[in-house]
Order: structure tokens, then sequence, then C-alpha cells
């Protein structure tokens, strides 16, 4: 089948939803439902601080560079997702230089990661780190792909991401909602932007053997912007952006097992599908959102 997923013999099919159970006795099920629900956590609570700066597209030039390291890291014979990793942060370091060094046309550092992501993943390609490899499987995700150590490494960096926000909310709220009132507050903006970036560099590490890069940006917008439409303050933007990415993922991936279908592709159908949902209920109720 398409999209990077070949399914073992008896997996999913059109039986029934009964058939879905079955699906918990697949160890490579369990390890992606398991990454999937970490990503759920990792990728909405980034992006609602993402979505919130304007930043959305950043996203998906991390995606790109992880693309990039991906591929470096198959040409080197290196791990590839913590190769990934490594260029992303590399990259979210340059991004947020470029971003101070504009600050006047911040989208600018964004444009220049993408464009050089880009070509250097080409030029990584061309070395032949693809040969042997499914790489569908990492463009659109495979729950086949998602290895203990992915799951480890998921888990690890949602770690480290939630303990960051936790420790540092007020500071990076502050910044979100407006850099410039924090910076006269005496915050240090320029550091928080910095962590900020390698956190979103994480998440974007994180998330692609579920959905693969070059949907994992949108893991990380599409709930938030679902949530944006009922939420009346920040922190319930970011309980339900948290809850809708948890709904897609379970979703998702339980139909792709169920219909043979790529896995990333599906949660990101369902959580388009949420969207609308949420769109709609602002429509019928206006005085479900913010006020």
């Amino acid at each position: 089948m398409g999209g990077g997923t070949a399914w073992p013999a008896g997996a999913g099919g059109l039986a029934g939803l009964a058939g879905l159970a079955g699906m918990f006795q697949y160890d490579f099920m369990v390890r992606a439902l398991a990454a999937g629900t970490l990503v759920g956590l990792l990728a909405p609570v980034v992006g609602t601080f993402l979505v919130l700066r304007r930043l959305s597209l950043m996203g998906d030039a991390l995606a790109h560079v992880a693309l990039a390291g991906l591929a470096g890291g198959l040409w080197l014979g290196v791990y590839p997702t913590g190769a990934a990793l490594g260029l992303a942060v590399a990259a979210g370091a340059a991004m947020e230089a470029l971003r101070a060094r504009y600050r006047r046309h911040g989208e600018l550092a964004v444009a220049i990661t993408l464009s050089s992501a880009v070509a250097l993943a080409a030029v990584f390609f061309s070395m032949g780190g693809t040969a042997g490899i499914d790489l569908l499987a990492y463009l659109f995700g495979s729950v086949l792909t998602v290895t203990p150590a992915d799951v480890t490494l998921t888990g690890a960096l949602t770690l480290a991401v939630l303990g960051v926000v936790a420790a540092l909310y007020r500071d990076l709220v502050a910044v979100t909602l407006d850099e410039e009132l924090a910076r006269v507050a005496g915050l240090p903006v320029r550091a928080l932007n910095a962590l900020f970036t390698m956190m979103a560099a994480a998440a974007v590490a994180a998330s692609m053997r579920v959905v693969g890069v070059l949907l994992v940006s949108s893991l990380m917008v599409l709930p938030v912007a679902a949530s944006l439409q009922v939420a009346r303050s920040f922190r319930g933007a970011l309980a339900l952006a948290v809850g809708f990415a948890q709904v897609a993922v379970w979703a998702g991936l339980s139909i792709a097992y169920w219909m043979n279908l790529p896995p990333g592709a599906t949660v990101v159908l369902a959580a388009v599908v949420l969207l609308l949902g949420a769109l709609a209920a602002r429509r019928l109720w206006p005085d479900l959102g913010p006020a």
C-alpha cells in the first residue's frame, strides 16, 4: 500500500470496527500508539505558542530541516532520528539568530531556513543515503518504523519540553503575547526565544516518525486552530489543543490500522475534521469561543 506502510497479513481490514481491538496484539501498534500519545502532548503545546506568536510556518521549516538531518543520518549510517534532532536544534538556533538580525522582517528567518534545508536535503539524498530504505515511511509516517529507541527518545523530549514549559510558563506566555512589553519588564527575551525555538525543533524531531516529516507541522497547528475557536483563555486553548491532538492521533492511527492507510495522513485528516467541527460549533454558538 502507499504511504510507506505495508501492514502485516491479518492486520486491520474492513471486517468491522470490532477488529480494532486486535491492533493491541501487535508490538508495532503499541509502540506507535505510545509514541503518538507522547507526540499528542508535545506538538500542540509547542504549537500553541507558535501559532500565537504568528510563527506557524516555523514548524514547517524545521520539518524540512529534520528531513535534511534524516537524509544526512542515513548517508552517514547513524541513527537518523538523532541526526534529524541535532540538525533541527542547530537550525533552530540559526533561525533565532536570523530573527534577531531581521527584527522587522522575522519571516525572512523562516524562509531562509526552509530554502536552505530543502537544498541540503536534496544534496544528501543525491549522495545515496536512501538506498534500501522506504523513503515514504519517513515522509508520511509509518507505524512499522517506530522503534523502541524512537519511543524512548520521544518520551525524553516530551518530558524535557513539558518540564521547561511548566517551569517558565509565565515568562513564555509573556513573550508570546507581547515581546516588547516582556523586554521592558526585564525578561531575557532573546534567551527565551532561543529556548523556545529549541523546543520547537525537539517537537518536530519527536513527531516525524509517527506523522512523517512533511506532515509534522500540521499536528502542531491544526489542533491549536481548533482550540482557538472554542477556548476562552490561553490555558484553555492549551488544554483543548492537547485534547484535540490526542483524539486525532488515536482516531487517525486506528483508522490507518483498520483501513490499511498511511498513518500520518489519517492523523492529519482527523485533525482537519476536528477543526471543521470546531468552526461549525463556533458558527452555531457564537458565544462558545473567546469573548
